[in-house]
C-alpha cells in the first residue's frame, strides 16, 4: 500500500520545508473512513474563507489500516474566528488555546496553525517559555508550513484536505510510517525540553504501533527523563492512563523502565521494584490482565491500576510505621495517607479513584477474617470483587500463604447459601482480643 505512495509524491516549494503532495488516487485515506462531523467542520471552515485540514494521528492511523478514535482539524482561522463559525463549540485551554466543536458525544478539536516563538515578539498571552526551555504558553499563530515543523513526530505531521482529497507531507512522515520509525521533528533535545511529555508519547507510540524509536530521537531520553518532574501532576495522571490503560500496557511499561521514564512518575514504586522481584511481577501481571480485559472490551479502572503500582510503597511505609510501635490497623491508615500524599506530588490521584483504591487496600486485611457473619458481610461490600481480584493478583505474583485463602473465597462465591454457612463454621476461629475490664468507680464518687 505505502510502497505505491512513494512513487507518486511530487514536491512543491515551501518557506522552510519541502512539501510533498500525495493525490487522492495514490493514498488510502477515504471519506468513508472519516467522521461525517469532521468533514462538516472542514467544509464550514472552507466556506468561511479559511484553510482546513485533518491532521495528526487520524491520518496516520488510516494509512496503517487502523480505525481512528478521534479526528483533529488544523486551520488558519484563529480560535475566536472558529468559535464564531460554530454555535456548538467552546474555547478551551490557556497554554494551548483550542476550540472543541461538539456533535452529541463526538468532539472535533480545532487548532490554529502555530509558528515558532521567535517569529513573533514575546507577549504574556501568546508566548511564554520557562528557563529550562519548556513552553508554558503556545499561542503564536502561523502558516501550515510553520505548523508542520512545530508538531512532535513526522508521522503526526500529515495534513488531509477534503478540497481535493490530497495529503500534504512536510516532514517525510509517510516515509517514516513505511519504515515504522518514530522520528522527532527538529533537534530532539530542544523538542523534549519544550515539552518533556513528548518522551512518554514516543514510548507510547512505539508500543501501540510496534514502531522503533529512531536513534537520534531515542538518544537524549534517559538523560532528560528527570525533566518530567516539571510537568503538573494533574497532566501526568492523564498521561499514565494513556500509557498503561490503552491495551499495550505490558510493552509500554517495559519501554518506560528501559528509557528511565518510570522512575520520575513513580519514584517510590521504582524503589520497591528494585528491592523485590515480587512487585515487578505484580505490576506486570496486572498490566497483562488489563491488556486482556481491554481486548475483550471489558471495563478497567484507574483505582485498581494505582492500587497495584503503589502496593510496594504501601507495604514499606506500613512496616516503618509499625516499627515505631503503632498497631497494624492505625499503621495501615497512616501509611495510606503518606503514600497517596507522596504520589500526588508526581501524578494526581483524583478522589473518585483514590477512595476505591483505599478500600481495595483496606479489604486485603479483612479478607482473612471470615468467622461468623464477616464473610457474608464482606461479600456484600461494593468493593469486594476488586479486593478479591487484587488478592488473586498477589497470589499469582508469588505472595506466600495466600493460596488457601484465595481458594476458599473462590468456592464461597460459587456455592449456595446453606453451603456458605457450613464453610463459615469450618473456618478456624481467630484470636480474640481479651476484653478490657471496666473499672468500677468507688461508691463515694457517685
Amino acid at each position: 500500500m505505502l510502497k505505491r505512495l512513494f512513487r507518486t509524491l511530487r514536491p512543491t516549494s515551501g518557506s522552510t520545508t519541502t512539501q510533498m503532495v500525495i493525490p487522492r488516487d495514490h493514498h488510502t485515506v477515504s471519506r468513508k473512513r472519516i467522521s461525517d462531523n469532521a468533514l462538516k467542520v472542514l467544509r464550514r471552515l472552507r466556506e468561511g474563507g479559511f484553510e482546513s485540514y485533518l491532521v495528526g494521528g487520524c491520518i496516520r492511523d488510516i494509512l496503517l489500516g487502523h480505525h481512528p478514535k478521534d479526528f483533529d482539524v488544523a486551520t488558519n482561522a484563529t480560535p475566536e474566528q472558529v468559535r464564531g463559525l460554530f454555535r456548538n463549540s467552546r474555547l478551551i485551554g490557556r497554554r494551548f488555546k483550542l476550540v472543541h466543536v461538539q456533535f452529541g458525544r463526538e468532539i472535533i478539536e480545532v487548532a490554529t496553525f502555530r509558528a515558532d516563538h521567535s517569529s513573533a515578539p514575546p507577549r504574556k498571552d501568546t508566548s511564554k517559555v520557562s528557563d529550562s526551555g519548556r513552553i508554558l504558553r503556545d499561542n503564536v499563530y502561523g502558516t501550515i508550513e510553520q505548523d508542520a515543523i512545530r508538531r512532535d513526530f513526522t508521522m503526526n505531521a500529515l495534513y488531509y484536505t477534503s478540497e481535493d482529497f490530497s495529503i500534504h507531507d512536510f516532514t517525510q512522515g509517510v516515509r517514516d510510517i513505511k519504515q515504522k520509525k518514530i522520528r522527532l521533528i527538529g533537534d530532539p533535545v530542544t523538542r523534549y525540553q519544550e515539552d518533556p511529555v513528548r518522551m512518554l508519547r514516543a514510548v507510547r507510540f512505539a508500543a501501540k504501533l510496534d514502531f522503533d524509536i529512531e536513534k537520534k530521537t531515542a538518544a537524549p531520553i534517559r538523560k532528560l527523563a528527570p525533566t518530567l518532574g516539571d510537568i503538573p501532576a494533574a497532566r501526568m495522571f492523564d498521561e499514565v492512563l494513556k500509557l498503561l490503560q490503552a491495551g499495550r500496557g505490558v510493552k509500554t511499561f517495559a519501554l518506560m523502565q528501559d528509557y528511565g521514564l518510570f522512575q520520575p512518575l513513580f519514584p517510590a514504586t521504582h524503589v520497591a521494584l528494585e528491592s523485590d522481584d515480587f512487585y515487578q511481577r505484580l505490576v506486570e501481571i496486572a498490566l497483562r490482565n488489563t491488556d486482556e480485559r481491554l481486548r475483550q472490551h471489558k471495563p478497567v479502572t484507574p483505582a485498581f491500576l494505582f492500587a497495584t503500582l503503589l502496593w510496594g510503597p504501601l507495604q514499606a511505609c506500613r512496616k516503618d510505621i509499625e516499627a515505631q510501635g503503632i498497631a497494624p490497623i492505625p499503621a495501615l491508615q497512616q501509611a495510606i495517607q503518606v503514600v497517596i500524599s507522596n504520589q500526588s506530588n508526581h501524578t494526581t490521584i483524583p478522589k473518585r479513584f483514590g477512595f476505591p483504591m483505599r478500600e481495595i487496600w483496606e479489604l486485603q486485611g479483612r479478607l482473612p477474617r471470615r468467622q461468623g457473619k464477616r464473610a457474608a458481610q464482606l461479600l456484600e461490600h461494593p468493593r469486594f470483587r476488586a479486593a478479591y481480584d487484587f488478592m488473586l493478583l498477589r497470589c499469582e505474583a508469588g505472595e506466600s500463604d495466600l493460596q488457601e485463602l484465595c481458594d476458599w473465597w473462590t468456592d464461597y462465591q460459587k456455592v449456595e447459601e446453606h453451603d456458605r454457612k457450613a464453610m463459615e463454621q469450618k473456618v478456624a476461629p481467630g484470636k480474640r482480643r481479651p476484653r478490657r475490664r471496666r473499672r468500677r468507680k468507688p461508691a463515694g464518687d457517685a
